[in-house]
């Protein structure tokens, strides 16, 4: 069952929030790039050239990296590709990243223009959806939340042979909420973060660009051997 309401999450470095903070904002890829803004990068490269060039249903239009993605869940394999030192050039460790949590209904409150996958919207496979009203039956919910859970949402995301919904588990556990163009920092709820020292260090941040944002220490966000 989709939960209410539902929770959205970005992951970024932690180097990267007093920029996203000076913009007011989280900004899109091709936004960022026009603006002269060199974030530090997280992703995979092949990944972030199949986005480039991946066109989003029109409207709203444009490619993905014309848009903020987001996951409906923390503790991503996107982080966990991090954690294991598996993204090349990516030097960060899953301490220095942290998660900017929002929810659909704060994201649409604006009206602003989004799409979302029902699964990693890097795959030539994934579909898009541009009806909200779908979103309750284009994701896969059941995979998503179902036991074990930590704070709301599987622990589990591998993919397996059995049972049939776990063949494509992993790619369906990041199913994609696409907003165009900008976030601005209101439409957050939190910061998670690893651990305290961390949270420190992301509050100081805050509070030199006065920034207003609840920052919240989230083992269940991590991969702390739960």
């Amino acid at each position: 069952m989709m939960p209410d309401p539902v929770r959205l999450f970005h992951i970024t470095a932690i180097d990267n929030l007093a920029a996203i903070c000076q913009r007011g904002a989280l900004i899109s890829k091709n936004a960022g790039s026009f603006d002269g803004i060199n974030y530090q990068n997280i992703a995979h490269a092949g990944a972030q050239t199949a986005r480039a060039t991946k066109l989003a249903p029109n409207p709203p239009g444009g490619n993905i990296h014309d848009f903020v993605p987001f996951y409906f869940a923390p503790r991503s394999p996107m982080l966990y590709a991090i954690h294991n030192g598996a993204v090349n050039g990516c030097a960060y460790t899953q301490d220095d990243i942290l998660h900017l949590e929002t929810t659909v209904q704060h994201v649409m409150a604006n009206n602003a223009e989004f799409i979302f996958f029902d699964r990693n919207a890097t795959l030539a496979y994934s579909k898009a959806f541009t009806d909200l009203s779908t979103l309750k039956t284009q994701v896969a919910w059941d995979v998503i939340t179902e036991p074990p859970k930590l704070d709301g949402f599987c622990k589990y995301f591998q993919n397996r042979n059995a049972p049939e919904k776990y063949i494509d588990r992993m790619e369906r556990r990041q199913a994609e909420f696409l907003i165009k163009h900008i976030v601005p920092l209101s439409a957050l709820t939190c910061i998670g973060v690893i651990n305290e020292a961390k949270a420190k260090i992301v509050r100081n941040i805050l509070a030199k660009n006065g920034v207003n944002l609840s920052v919240t220490v989230k083992t269940d966000w991590y991969f702390l051997g739960q």
